[in-house]
């Protein structure tokens, strides 16, 4: 078994260390799950602590988990202790106040919009369609036109909602409790999480760094610039304060030194350890690399991804859901509505335990979440082509 795919596998806490722990401890110590409206943050949550969907949906609730915009400007399920860090690594990152400025919209105008909204939310949570309507009558909303269409924003609001998230002034609460829906309505957050954070530009990027490989390294620094969404400069700058050094000669990854010499004295245990996990689990998204978790052998297996046909070993990111052993990537699966069943293909002889791992993610699959989508616009439909060829020909 490779060793480095073992370390992470540990590192991710899919070796068994974070069963019964919390669901924030749970993400602050494997790291910030990547959220597009699909079921990634809760099978996270299940594969490593065993946490079915009322305890996750308990603990968004209750704000010790939330999703907000963090590195690169994106969505992610943050634990209550990164929310500051999160916040202020994903400000910056343009988006719609970008688009509505090039768009002619004066800044002004934009200012005295997240005003209105900030009052509108003091009589408590509303959806984007009801801040609107409201917003609109006292004619703070506007709408963008034809020009606004093609840049994929028709009115002001959204820009104003992005940017009071990023300050921490307010933040959304899923509808229904659900992270898998991506229907949200607004909260005003009080107090700001912000409010008492003085990290300055450099410590939050040092910070980021620290966490980043104390969750996924070893790393390259290429992969950590990519989920940073900074400069090279930057994340060079980032990681100097942390004195990491290389993983082995040639690798191109660096770590930590502690970890370097634990790495090499560490030895994977020869019974296997399966988990099923999401497509954007972290043991692969956080670096954006599906060939380190193969063996030379299933590099060129193929797989449905995009529109084709290709070699899994090619790719950056899992073009299905993934069922791992130690750290290695050993299938693929999908979960079929349609027969509330796990199609799945594996690249190693079916054996008692991995069956049993499949069965138990299925049924959690079917109770608990209904379907398993990989991001929001993931449908039953759009699905069946991979389903059907993990059925009948397992590519």
């Amino acid at each position: 078994m490779n060793r480095i795919r073992y370390w992470w596998w540990r590192r991710q806490g899919l070796d068994g260390s974070l069963q019964g722990k919390p669901a924030a401890g749970i993400l602050a110590s494997s790291g910030w799950v990547r959220s597009v409206g699909g079921a990634g943050p809760y099978l996270t949550l299940f594969a490593r602590g065993g946490h079915r969907r009322a305890e996750a949906d308990q603990a968004v609730a209750g704000s010790e988990i939330c999703e907000l915009p963090a590195a690169r400007g994106c969505t992610h399920v943050v634990p209550a202790s990164g929310f500051a860090l999160a916040l202020k690594a994903g400000a910056g990152f343009g988006g719609e106040c970008d688009t509505t400025r090039r768009l002619g919209v004066p800044g002004k105008e934009i200012d005295k919009l997240c005003d209105g909204v900030i009052a509108a939310l003091a009589d408590g949570p509303l959806n984007p369609e009801e801040l609107r309507l409201r917003l609109r009558l006292g004619g703070l909303v506007r709408n963008l036109g034809e020009e606004g269409k093609k840049k994929g924003l028709t009115i002001t609001l959204p820009a104003a909602l992005g940017r009071l998230q990023e300050e921490g002034e307010i933040r959304r609460i899923p509808v229904n409790g659900r992270l898998d829906r991506q229907r949200y309505r607004y909260t005003l957050w009080r107090p700001n999480p912000l409010a008492k954070c003085k990290l300055s530009r450099e410590e939050v990027q040092t910070e980021l760094a620290r966490r980043y490989f104390s969750w996924i390294g070893p790393a390259k620094m290429s992969e950590f610039q990519w989920f940073s969404g900074w400069s090279g400069k930057d994340a060079k700058r980032a990681v100097e304060p942390l004195r990491l050094v290389p993983e082995e000669r040639g690798s191109g990854r660096v770590t930590f030194a502690e970890d370097a010499e634990a790495l090499r004295a560490l030895k994977a245990p020869k019974k296997p350890e399966y988990a099923l996990v999401s497509g954007l689990d972290g043991i692969a998204f956080l670096r954006r690399d599906v060939s380190g978790l193969l063996d030379e052998k299933d590099r060129s297996r193929e797989a449905l991804a995009g529109k084709g046909v290709m070699q899994i070993g090619t790719l950056s990111d899992l073009p299905s859901h993934a069922i791992l052993d130690r750290g290695r990537l050993i299938g693929r699966w999908e979960f079929d509505p349609e027969t509330s069943s796990i199609a799945w293909v594996n690249f190693i002889p079916k054996n008692r335990a991995l069956e049993a791992a499949v069965r138990a993610t299925e049924e959690f699959v079917r109770d608990d979440l209904g379907d398993a989508r990989s991001f929001s616009l993931d449908s039953p439909n759009s699905r069946a082509p991979k389903i059907a060829a993990l059925r009948a020909y397992g590519v």
